[in-house]
């Protein structure tokens, strides 16, 4: 089989993550996040986050083992902190500006989910 020399791989279409405790997983995504719970699946909850889907589930053998990161795009990133640590999200670093761009400046936050991975805010603030 060829592969097209044109070939991108441009768009997210889903994104795994791996969890020990599904139930506890489900509640914090959907209930602490505020995600639409799409359906679940023998051992797995798959989630929309803004057109991307999330997939919840087993960890295989190495329940420890955390590859992925994921970077949430918000406007108002120090507004988002505040209203997440109101729900009760403890976040690993307050909301840091980590780099300057000619047009913006790149915000980072990071945090724990429910179960251990860590997650991530990022905000691309325009320049004035």
């Amino acid at each position: 089989m060829s592969t097209p020399t044109n070939l991108r791989l441009n768009r997210i279409g889903q994104i795994a993550l791996p969890v020990v405790e599904l139930d506890r997983a489900i509640d914090f995504y959907r209930d602490v996040l505020g995600m639409p719970l799409l359906f679940v699946a023998p051992g797995m909850a798959f989630f929309d986050c803004g057109g991307i889907r999330l997939l919840l589930g087993n960890p295989g053998e190495d329940p420890e083992h955390r590859s992925s990161i994921l970077y949430f795009r918000v406007d108002d990133i120090h507004g988002t902190r505040e209203n997440l640590g109101e729900r009760g999200v403890a976040f690993l670093q307050e909301p840091q500006l980590v780099h300057r761009a000619a047009d913006h400046d790149l915000w980072l936050g990071f945090f724990r989910d429910s179960e251990d991975n860590v997650l991530a805010l990022m905000s691309e603030i325009p320049h004035a």
